[in-house]
C-alpha cells in the first residue's frame, strides 16, 4: 500500500495499479498477476457486491436530508451489516448508527415505537438536561427505497425542538411516504444551544429505527368457503395492552 502525495490524486484503476480513498487519504495497490477464485470465494464476492450496492442506495438516500455528520467507518459497517445476508434482509439495519459515537438513546430514555398505522409516536417523558445546551432538535427522516430498480421514490422530513431537563409531553410523527419500495426511518436529534448546533460529535445521534419491507402484492380473493365456527369461550382474567400517549398529541411538523 503506497500513499498518494502528488497534487492530483485519483481513484480506481490505472494501468496495473489501483487507486482508493480511505480516512481521508489516497493510496494505491497494484493489481494481481493472476487471480484465483473458489466457489466459495466467488459467493463472497457477490454477496460483498449486493451489500456495497444497496448500502450506497440506502446512503444517498439520507445524505441529503441528515444534519449530523457520520463517522469515517460508517461507509465499511453499513456494508459488513448487510454482507451476512447479502443486503435482502434489510431489517437488519434497525438500530444502525451513522455516527458512532452517539445514539439517540442518550437524549430519549424512552425510544419512538412505530405503530402498524404508520403513526410514529414519540412518548411522554424527561428530557435529561446535558451541559452546553438547552434545546433538542429531533429530525425524523423517511426514505422509500426501491431496491429491485436502485432508486430512491420517495423521501420526507420531519422537524421537532424540545427543550432538556423538562417534561416532554410526547408527540406523534405520520409517517407518509409516497412511492414504492422498502420504507427506511432515521430519527436524527442535535443539542441545540440558542438554535445553534452543537459541533460536538457527542451531542450529534442519527439512527435508522424502523425498516419496513414493501407490501406483498394483494393475491386475487376468491367467495369465502363456508365452515362450521367454533365456540368461543370467554377469556378469564384482564388483558394488558400497552398504551401510548394519549391522543391528540402535537404533530410534528415537516420541513
Amino acid at each position: 500500500m503506497a500513499k498518494q502525495l502528488s497534487i492530483i490524486t485519483f481513484k480506481g484503476k490505472l494501468g496495473n495499479l489501483i487507486g482508493y480513498r480511505r480516512g481521508g487519504g489516497y493510496y494505491l495497490r497494484s493489481m494481481p498477476a493472476s487471480v484465483r477464485q473458489t466457489v466459495a470465494t466467488r459467493r463472497a464476492a457477490q454477496r460483498f457486491g449486493m451489500a456495497s450496492k444497496k448500502g450506497a442506495l440506502i446512503r444517498s438516500a439520507f445524505s441529503g436530508k441528515m444534519d449530523v455528520r457520520c463517522d469515517s467507518g460508517h461507509i465499511n459497517r453499513l456494508t459488513s451489516k448487510l454482507i451476512p445476508v447479502a443486503g435482502n434482509d434489510i431489517s437488519s439495519l434497525t438500530g444502525f448508527r451513522f455516527n458512532q459515537h452517539t445514539g439517540t438513546e442518550k437524549f430519549l430514555l424512552l425510544p419512538p415505537r412505530l405503530s402498524r398505522n404508520g403513526i410514529l409516536y414519540i412518548p411522554p417523558q424527561i428530557i435529561p438536561a446535558c451541559e452546553g445546551f438547552n434545546t433538542l432538535e429531533i429530525k425524523v427522516i423517511a426514505a422509500r427505497i426501491n431496491f429491485t430498480t436502485s432508486q430512491v421514490t420517495g423521501a420526507e422530513c420531519a422537524v421537532l425542538t424540545v427543550k432538556t431537563g423538562e417534561a416532554f409531553e410526547g408527540a406523534a410523527c405520520d409517517i407518509d411516504v409516497p412511492g414504492t419500495g422498502t420504507l427506511v426511518i432515521t430519527l436524527q436529534i442535535r443539542g441545540m444551544l440558542d438554535n445553534i448546533p452543537s459541533c460536538n460529535r457527542r451531542y450529534q445521534a442519527a439512527d435508522i429505527i424502523a425498516v419496513l419491507p414493501p407490501e406483498p402484492p394483494m393475491k386475487a380473493q376468491h367467495p369465502p368457503i363456508r365452515q362450521k365456527q367454533p365456540r368461543l369461550k370467554p377469556l378469564s382474567g384482564k388483558i394488558s395492552i400497552p398504551a401510548f400517549a394519549p391522543l391528540p398529541l402535537p404533530f410534528i411538523q415537516r420541513e
